[in-house]
């Protein structure tokens, strides 16, 4: 009786180690959670850029003003007509003449 009992403590024990630190454990399984939860949050951020995305590109599809809005800041154009006046600093004036 006594090799009977021994055997099942020692599977008991095997079945426990596997249970608790094996590849399907429970620790893994909380890891994974806690990876599933940051994944959804890095999605949801990923979601609404891209939301923001489509929103900035339907706009520069459908109005005028967004796109000449970009071309202005990005790009540097002006209107017809218009005077643009670009206005240096004396720090910078100083240290292009040094060179």
């Amino acid at each position: 009786m006594k090799p009977i009992a021994s055997v099942l403590f020692v599977l008991l024990v095997v079945l426990q180690i596997q249970l608790w630190f094996g590849t399907h454990g429970v620790f893994k399984l909380h890891n994974l959670e806690d990876a599933i939860v940051q994944q959804i949050d890095i999605n949801e951020q990923l979601a609404a850029r891209n939301q923001q995305l489509h929103a900035q590109v339907i706009e520069l599809k459908e109005g005028r003003e967004a796109l000449e809005d970009r071309a202005r800041s990005h790009l540097g154009f002006i209107k017809e007509g218009e005077v643009f006046y670009r206005i240096i600093p004396a720090a910078d004036e100083a240290a292009s003449s040094s060179n």
